[in-house]
């Protein structure tokens, strides 16, 4: 008589038999490489396998980082950014946005350049280009920013006063810049215009007077941060180890985003000339983070870093919370893409839809805390295994410290129930810390919040906050646009200070 024995397996264990199910993980040998050669990012959830990132076998060195706000994006790309430093020598330049990673690179021992707070950028300088390749450039820059592609003879006039003042400087239009040389200011474009305005032959003198206007708002007294010769040199920079390039103090999102063209212009161009260089791992990191405007339009040379950045060992480091905010020649083509915690169905279904993952991907994702992550990589070659696993949990050169607001005490009971409002927010300590930096919420405090905080296990009542916040003479306004910048719509948010 046969006998039928049953025997306990653990679902782990079936899922390596091949034969029963396909592995939900790449296998062993692609996660794990020698760590003089990859960065260590974390364990992977199902088999517990150390995964160490790589460039080598992927399409290209460039990542994506999406996640809500508090998911964990800045600690992850600090995390890289240290240890690309460490492992390869890799410089790093952060566009940085808001200011977050102001604090944390001047802990680290790094530079940190205030655009709008004592340093100056010409957008004029050449760095070795054609002042024609320069002028192209600049005017490309106003077609991201403002509305000037909808006036031809505004670009026009615009343009050919950036090309007379490097011919009035003693620049050869069509042929590099010496090194060294000074460059003209976007003042003495405007000077051109202005003449050619008080000739009086101009046929259009109200296209002549809009150009002008145009080109004066970059170029205002105290706002002329772009107007003046540079304070600093960005092709040194770019070989000064970690660099912040905080843009916070700029008075606008138009003012943010030239800056951020320019730079990304300049190491492009650096990029291109330095060429290829036999060196392990990547010679620079660059990092958008937030940056929309710029990460989002077609003309961007963001784009160009993400097509050529493999040839000449540079990588473009692209976060937002919003995918969408991400053109889609990045995000399509980068090598690797982490997803953390999506809040909106609308991002989830475009990211499903771009990259394909599966079901239980969507919702693994949907259920991350802060640090958790999916890993989504283009492999150079055909491969029989998925190109999506989740990550346990990103582990950080510090304890990744857990922050939690609850908001089930500001939301409706129908609110709770149709899922339509986060429940509640979550931050790594550095990121918030940061937040309240950026809202001039006092040191005192910031020290303040932070002690009751970790009385409470680092959790508290979104009520129990705002009076923490209002108890240390912060105004509603600065209240109304902290919680704006969680994405809370102005009717909670005129609830929660009304309640208060």
């Amino acid at each position: 008589m046969t006998m039928l024995r049953l025997q306990h397996i653990l679902s782990n264990e079936i899922a390596k038999r091949a034969f029963l199910s396909r592995p939900p993980e790449p296998p062993a040998e692609v996660l794990l490489n020698s760590p003089t050669e990859s960065l260590f990012v974390g364990t992977t959830k199902v088999f517990k396998v150390p995964f160490t990132w790589t460039f080598a076998n992927l399409t290209n060195p460039h990542i994506a980082v999406v996640g809500i706000t508090g998911a964990g994006k800045s600690y992850f790309v600090k995390t890289l950014l240290i240890r690309a430093s460490y492992v390869w020598g890799t410089n790093a330049i952060i566009i940085d946005w808001a200011g977050e990673y102001r604090p944390w690179v001047k802990q680290s021992g790094g530079i940190v350049v205030s655009l709008a707070k004592g340093d100056y950028l010409n957008i004029m300088d050449l760095s070795g280009m054609k002042p024609l390749d320069r002028a192209k450039q600049i005017i490309n820059s106003l077609d991201i920013l403002t509305d000037i592609g909808a006036y031809p003879e505004q670009r026009r006039l615009t343009q050919e006063a950036i090309e007379q003042a490097y011919v009035n400087f003693g620049f050869i239009i069509s042929e590099k810049a010496p090194e060294g040389k000074d460059a003209p200011t976007l003042k003495d474009v405007i000077n051109l215009l202005e003449e050619k305005l008080q000739d009086g032959t101009y046929e259009y003198p109200a296209e002549l007077e809009n150009t002008i206007y145009r080109l004066r708002q970059f170029a205002r007294e105290g706002q002329d941060y772009f107007a003046r010769k540079s304070s600093i040199d960005l092709g040194k920079l770019a070989e000064s180890g970690l660099v912040s390039i905080d843009l916070s103090g700029l008075p606008s999102e138009e003012f943010r985003g030239l800056a951020a063209l320019f730079i990304l212009q300049t190491l492009k161009e650096r990029m291109r000339a330095e060429g290829f260089q036999e060196t392990k791992g990547l010679k620079t990191f660059v990092v958008l983070d937030e940056a929309w405007k710029v990460a989002s339009d077609d003309k961007s040379d963001a784009i160009t870093i993400v097509r050529e950045g493999r040839k000449y060992q540079f990588g473009l480091i692209v976060a937002s919370q919003n995918p969408t905010d991400i053109n889609e020649a990045i995000f399509s083509n980068v090598g690797t893409n982490f997803m953390l915690r999506i809040k909106f169905e609308k991002f989830m279904n475009y990211l499903q839809g771009s990259l394909n993952f599966s079901d239980f991907i969507r919702s693994e994702i949907s259920k991350f805390g802060v640090g958790q992550a999916a890993v989504e990589m283009a492999f150079q070659t055909a491969i029989k295994f998925p190109e999506t696993f989740v990550l346990e949990k990103i582990h950080g050169e510090e304890p990744l410290y857990v922050y939690t607001i609850d908001m089930t005490d500001v939301l409706m009971q129908s609110e709770l129930a149709a899922g339509v409002v986060q429940k509640d927010f979550q931050f790594e300590k550095e990121e918030l810390k940061s937040r309240f930096i950026e809202f001039n919420i006092p040191a005192e405090g910031i020290d303040e919040l932070f002690k009751k905080m970790e009385s409470q296990g680092r959790y508290m009542k979104m009520m129990d906050f705002i009076a923490q916040l209002k108890g240390n003479s912060v105004s509603n306004s600065t209240i109304a646009s902290f919680l704006k910048s969680l994405s809370l719509d102005d009717v909670l948010i005129t609830r929660i200070i009304s309640k208060s």
